[in-house]
């Protein structure tokens, strides 16, 4: 007499393939899968020419009022890193301007401050750079708009320059 099992087991023992059981072979599923996976690589950059103040191309941000922001047209870039960089001019209402040379990833979500522009129109090495996390629609926060109204497009991927520039002169992605 067979077992009542017997036929559904046998049914099923047909119909898996035989790399399933790894009969034969050495499974090669966690080679193949981790042979396509490329760490990540940052391309060296250089320093930009301090910005001018008739290539900065002005954007909005909410939330703070009385503060101008711009890009610096000629320091955009995209590199083939997936990093665009360029250099942001930040104005008080005072007058007070503050430069840095910076670099945002669009497919991660994170941005580093490379340099600090001095008065002299020259750069200071960020000693601490490192890449951060863009927190999400902050009230304030440039490093959010750029990545979701000019840069990035609303995390729908890196722009190109031309793209960019354009967003800047039209006030976001959107206007596209």
């Amino acid at each position: 007499m067979s077992h009542p099992y017997a036929k559904v087991l046998a049914l099923w023992l047909l119909s898996v393939p035989a790399y399933a059981f790894n009969i034969g072979q050495e499974s090669r599923f966690d080679y193949d899968f981790d042979a396509e996976v490329v760490a990540w690589q940052e391309l060296q950059t250089h320093l930009p020419s301090a910005p001018v103040d008739t290539d900065l191309l002005a954007f909005e941000i909410e939330g703070r009022p009385g503060y101008r922001h711009a890009l610096d047209r000629k320091s955009l870039s995209v590199g083939g890193d997936g990093v665009t960089r360029y250099s942001v001019v930040i104005t008080s209402p005072s007058g007070v301007r503050t430069i840095n040379f910076e670099g945002m990833r669009c497919a991660t979500g994170e941005r580093k401050i490379y340099a600090f522009g001095r008065a002299d129109g020259s750069w200071s090495k960020n000693r601490a750079a490192r890449w951060d996390a863009i927190r999400a629609r902050v009230a304030g926060s440039y490093h959010s708009a750029l990545f979701h109204d000019f840069l990035c497009a609303g995390g729908e991927g890196t722009a190109s320059v031309e793209q960019i520039v354009q967003r800047l002169k039209r006030g976001g992605y959107r206007a596209d």
